[in-house]
């Protein structure tokens, strides 16, 4: 799991919160659990004045962990100003705060959050939902794809079956797959597939099959009754993701 997760540690956290105690065990939990890019302040103005900087650009932070009651400004007014930056209209951010009523909940949702967890946590329970947040926001870059009948390393175009073998996807089969895999468990068109893969939506119609069988000959347990790579019959195909049984 820890290798299939490298994507997600490699995000970068900021972490906002007054009291320099907690602000720590965060910045600890976070390291131990293998967080290395973390941005921390104590000082919400500091936080929102990174974010407006034009230096930061190089070092945007792909997810918010906020407090909620700060002076000066708190977790929601911080949010709601963070939103207004091109760039971080829809960064990610969840709130950990003591408050848990549940107008505060509504309010932090509100205004676009992905989470909202209550002191105290358990730091397993908050590296959990971090991780489920990144992986539902950043999906489309996990390079694993869990299927019925193997799992495909798309960083590598490899295929891993359930027997232990394994065998590698061509460059065609690897961008029509991964056009797939970006639009999971969605119908995706034949002509959206060609475009994508041959710059044109006339002509390839039937190259697209043969693509397709043979995809299903590497990836399913039974080609001829595929249940990871589905036709759609009229409009195209479907990758359905699932752990193997």
């Amino acid at each position: 799991m820890q290798n299939e997760d490298a994507y997600l540690t490699r995000k970068r956290i900021m972490l906002v919160d007054d009291e320099p105690g907690l602000l720590r065990m965060l910045e600890t939990i976070l390291s131990q659990a293998g967080f290395d890019a973390v941005i921390s302040f104590g000082d919400p103005r500091e936080a929102l004045a990174y974010c407006e900087s034009a230096s930061e650009q190089a070092n945007p932070a792909h997810l918010f962990v906020l407090d909620v009651m700060m002076p000066g400004m708190d977790g929601f007014a911080l949010l709601s100003r963070v939103r207004k930056i091109g760039c971080y209209a829809r960064t990610p951010a969840m709130f950990l705060t003591a408050k848990d009523e549940p107008r505060d909940r509504l309010s932090g949702l509100g205004l676009g959050a992905d989470d909202y967890i209550s002191k105290p946590f358990l730091p397993q329970e908050l590296i959990l939902r971090i991780k489920a947040v990144l992986r539902r926001c950043y999906a489309d870059e996990n390079p694993m794809l869990e299927l019925a009948a193997c799992r495909v390393d798309l960083s590598n175009a490899e295929v891993l079956r359930e027997d232990g073998s394994s065998c590698m996807l061509t460059a065609k089969e690897h961008e029509i797959l991964s056009v797939l895999a970006r639009n999971a468990g969605r119908i995706v068109t034949i002509d959206s597939i060609c475009d994508a893969c041959w710059g044109t939506t006339f002509g390839y119609e039937n190259s697209l099959m043969a693509h397709i069988r043979r995809l299903r000959e590497k990836i399913e347990a039974d080609p001829s009754s595929p249940v990871s790579l589905v036709t759609v019959k009229g409009l195209g195909y479907k990758l359905v993701e699932g752990e193997r049984s």
